[in-house]
């Protein structure tokens, strides 16, 4: 190698260091200046309170897990519809349950575990039935015992959850309506 080229090798390596200086500065420098990214994925939200804390109560006694169902089963017979009714303590435990003639046999598991998914998460099946309509709320049908179809209603007295309503046999629509009914024997 000859002294020009030596020269020439070590020009461009000092011009090429300055330049990918030169670059760094200017990209950190930018980037310094930009305002931090705000999320737009809801569940970064972190709420003030924990949504549907509701204290559990003591469980439903058998008496009034009856009155709920029989309820039920009365807006059911007056609308023409054949339901499964099921009602669960706040351990999620069953208390009663009506299985209407001609409803579903299918329904029977299913009124059961909106009940259960109702008192276990202490939210009507609505709820969820709302956000895994959602892509970002995808994951809640990862999670043991989730039914995300409404017709599963917590039964609240003086503020506690002492149970909770699972009707099934109609549409969604058709078993929330005869559900609420149930519920609002308790929850006044």
């Amino acid at each position: 190698m000859n002294l020009q080229s030596s020269i020439y090798r070590q020009t461009f390596l000092r011009l090429a260091s300055a330049t990918l200086l030169a670059v760094l500065v200017a990209v950190n420098t930018s980037h310094a200046q930009q305002p931090a990214q705000t999320s737009t994925n809801p569940l970064d939200a972190i709420p003030s309170a924990i949504p549907f804390s509701i204290p559990y109560g003591s469980p439903i006694t058998l008496e009034r897990a009856q009155i709920a169902a029989h309820a039920a089963m009365a807006e059911a017979n007056r609308r023409g519809w054949a339901m499964n009714i099921a009602i669960v303590d706040s351990g999620a435990n069953l208390v009663a349950f009506l299985r209407m003639d001609n409803s579903p046999l299918a329904s029977i598991a299913i009124a059961e575990h909106k009940a259960r998914t109702s008192v276990k998460f202490r939210r009507p099946t609505k709820v969820l039935e709302d956000q895994v309509q959602k892509p970002e709320f995808h994951y809640l049908m990862t999670l043991d015992d989730v039914i995300a179809s409404r017709g599963g209603i917590p039964l609240i007295e003086d503020g506690k959850l002492i149970g909770a309503i699972g009707c099934s046999g109609g549409t969604s629509s058709q078993d929330e309506a005869v559900c609420a009914v149930g519920a609002k024997t308790i929850n006044k």
